[in-house]
């Protein structure tokens, strides 16, 4: 019976095989897809082979044959290619929210994608720093319970931990009842943050994933975006984190800056290429866009030194003011 059943499942092995064992490196023969079928308990004929390929290639698989000194079979496509997983390992392995255990497993999966070979040349051609890994594995049950919030308009309630210095000079967790509205999830500077706001307040706030457990949806209808940002229909994720520092919120503001040249590519990074461009003269750029005032975006203008000049508002450019007495006050004891 499980030969029989072994033969019928004949030719969806054939495609795990080709997948496993060849690249275009590494052609398989129809002789070594008879050896592994027979591990698998299936026998077959080396013409039989060429039939179910040749079944296969109609079907829609990429499989090319290729001749020479290295003639086989080989899966020519692939869900995704070689230079896609790099990028997605990468990215897995270099983010901070996504923990130890998380991570292998992902990884994992990402090499079961590539062939044997391949995946043996990835591990040892890829070096990723070793980093900081979040410890909370409740991160992804919060992610499928927030995206469904967001998706039915419902709020959601959380406990949120922060770390404070107690006076023995130990580092406790602090935690705190939170019930919000959910807007967006969002992916900035290595953590994942759920844009929101606190049903106590009257605007939005950032709540970083890693630190949240006991997530839970409710069948309370959210308080819409409207009552507490610019947007009405949609709430614009991509255009809102443009206007955002290092993910402090603060009041939306047309701000006029002066800059170098120089620092076009900077500019253009952070605000886009949709910048307003006034004024172009003795290699300085003047430019308006409306962004949020806030702290991160004052650490933001004081790391170009002198490169960037605050025009106004006036209130923005006595924060840089005050940030560099600050700093001086530090520096001069």
């Amino acid at each position: 019976m499980a030969a029989r059943q072994g033969s019928k499942l004949k030719i969806l092995y054939i495609v795990d095989i080709l997948r496993k064992y060849s690249d275009e490196q590494n052609p398989i023969t129809a002789t070594e897809i008879c050896e592994h079928l027979a591990k698998l308990g299936v026998t077959a004929e080396r013409k039989a082979i060429y039939d179910d390929i040749e079944n296969l290639i109609f079907y829609g698989f990429d499989i090319i044959k290729t001749r020479g000194s290295k003639s086989g079979y080989f899966m020519a496509s692939r869900e995704l290619e070689m230079p896609e997983i790099y990028l997605l390992t990468d990215a897995v392995q270099a983010a901070d929210f996504i923990t130890p255990k998380k991570t292998r497993e992902l990884v994992n999966k990402l090499d079961d994608m590539l062939s044997d070979k391949q995946a043996k040349k990835r591990e040892k051609s890829v070096y990723i720093e070793k980093r900081h890994k979040c410890d909370n594995e409740e991160i992804y049950l919060s992610i499928d319970t927030l995206r469904q919030a967001i998706e039915e308009r419902k709020k959601a309630t959380l406990r949120y931990g922060t770390r404070k210095l107690r006076d023995d000079r130990k580092i406790i967790l602090e935690e705190k009842e939170f019930t919000v509205s959910p807007y967006a999830l969002v992916w900035v500077d290595d953590h994942y943050y759920l844009i929101c706001n606190n049903e106590k307040y009257d605007n939005l706030l950032h709540l970083r994933l890693d630190r949240m457990k006991k997530v839970t949806k409710t069948e309370e209808k959210f308080r819409h975006f409207s009552e507490v940002s610019e947007y009405t229909d949609n709430f614009h994720i991509a255009d809102y984190i443009s206007k955002t520092f290092n993910m402090f919120g603060g009041e939306l503001t047309e701000i006029e800056l002066s800059c170098d040249v120089k620092l076009l590519e900077q500019v253009i990074d952070r605000f886009s290429d949709k910048i307003h461009i006034i004024k172009l003269e003795e290699g300085k750029f003047n430019f308006r866009v409306n962004a949020l005032i806030s702290d991160g975006l004052v650490s933001w203008i004081t790391q170009f030194d002198r490169g960037i000049e605050v025009i106004s508002p006036l209130k923005l450019r006595d924060m840089i003011v005050k940030k560099a007495e600050n700093m001086l006050l530090v520096y001069k004891k």
